[in-house]
């Protein structure tokens, strides 16, 4: 099978090319990148006035399955990464039962290739059943395929046990993928502590609850080498203490998602429990660090946090309300509409974080478009004006702030390992 992507321009930062270009995949694998190719193929795909990109890569999915499936399940969770332009996505390990052991890690990813149209590696937890007292088998669950090691919808609170894990992960040279949250300090807030929210009467949760475990997490990273990815940073102290131990030459890596470079605690509509996520909603100064550190590097990765909860969960108080939100199918319109329509980043900054960094970061021999590689590729119109409609959404989760959203950046293909596995 032949197919030629024509008349795109062709974003890869592997190979530093920016450029109006044909691109051609012979069966899985790329075999030309060059301008008027020219030979007899099965399908021409039209990709004029379109980005093709490597495929995208999310470092940090909810697929909530084993034991949550009402919310998400393997099939559902991966069609809708599908569907946002993603062709690899990182399963986080706080589901029932915990990904905590190399059965567990088999299980998702023997699930995965029976029903999802695009690649689903399983990260393990750090510790057993995510309660913090005792590692989990964490060499084993590498040896399965955990491509990280993460305690992602908590932090590790002993910082003793953490190390230990941490040198692990700096054994086997896998990151750790860091939630940054002193649960102590936390008291029962379910949203940013400011003005705007204590005129609603709800509790708040300040930014030294992310800033202080930044902190310890970037020295253990420091003491035992291993490589640290903070996920969903939410503050300004965060960005500037990762550009610190960036120039102290500490392997700290970092991501922002899309609701905390768009949305800020003044967009929170009171009683609108969609607006409920951890981190939380922070405010505008907060939002322009973010941006400033995507825009300087600083911050190498976008990753959506995608959270998928069922519309009765969701239908409560903002303090009874489980925090999270999906983002599988609204991440690339947002990084367009709020970052590279306004030059905050260019096309080429978005396929870094959005494939190639990832990639680098999780040593997956993706997110590029050599010729040679396998044909991993997403190809999207970024002048596509619309609405975000959830009733469009092929996750279950419906639970987002940004139905309605008027947005431009729509996915037109989704092509993974040489198969269309979306086409708008």
């Amino acid at each position: 099978m032949k197919t030629i992507i024509r008349g795109g321009r062709i974003i890869d930062p592997a190979n530093k090319i920016d450029m109006i270009a044909d691109l051609m995949i012979e069966d899985s694998t790329i075999v030309a990148v060059a301008k008027d190719i020219n030979q007899d193929v099965d399908k021409v795909i039209d990709a004029t006035s379109c980005y093709v990109m490597p495929g995208l890569i999310d470092m940090h999915v909810h697929l909530r399955d084993p034991g949550l499936t009402y919310k998400e399940d393997i099939e559902s969770g991966a069609k809708a990464a599908a569907k946002g332009g993603f062709t690899t996505i990182l399963a986080m390990p706080n589901t029932k039962p915990v990904i905590d052991d190399a059965k567990g890690i088999e299980y998702v990813m023997n699930q995965a290739s029976k029903v999802a149209p695009i690649k689903v590696l399983q990260v393990g937890a750090i510790t057993n059943n995510q309660e913090g007292k005792e590692l989990a088998d964490i060499e084993a669950m590498i040896k399965a395929g955990s491509p990280a090691i993460s305690e992602d919808g908590k932090s590790v609170m002993n910082a003793k046990l953490y190390r230990e894990g941490m040198k692990l992960a700096a054994q086997y040279d896998i990151p750790v993928l860091a939630h940054c949250e002193d649960i102590d300090m936390v008291d029962g807030g379910c949203v940013n502590a400011d003005e705007t929210t204590a005129k609603m009467g709800l509790k708040g949760i300040t930014n030294a609850v992310e800033d202080v475990i930044v902190a310890r997490d970037i020295i253990l990273a420091k003491e035992t080498n291993a490589h640290l990815h903070l996920c969903h940073c939410s503050t300004k102290d965060s960005v500037n203490m990762v550009d610190k131990a960036k120039r102290d030459g500490i392997k700290v890596t970092a991501e922002v998602c899309p609701h905390h470079f768009t949305l800020t605690t003044q967009d929170i509509i009171a009683n609108d429990t969609n607006y409920k996520m951890n981190p939380p909603l922070r405010a505008d100064e907060d939002v322009k660090a973010l941006k400033c550190g995507l825009q300087e590097d600083i911050i190498e990765v976008i990753s959506t946090d995608h959270a998928p909860h069922s519309s009765e969960e969701k239908d409560t108080t903002m303090e009874e309300a489980p925090f999270g939100i999906v983002g599988l199918e609204t991440c690339v319109a947002l990084t367009i509409s709020e970052l590279v329509k306004p030059k905050v980043i260019t096309p080429m900054q978005m396929a870094e974080k959005l494939s190639y960094n990832p990639a680098q970061i999780l040593k997956l021999d993706r997110g590029t478009l050599t010729v040679g590689k396998v044909a991993d590729i997403t190809v999207i119109n970024p002048d596509i004006a619309y609405q975000i409609d959830t009733s469009d959404f092929i996750s279950k989760g419906k639970n987002t702030p940004f139905g309605g959203r008027e947005v431009k950046g729509q996915i037109v293909y989704t092509i993974c390992e040489g198969e269309v596995v979306y086409e708008a």
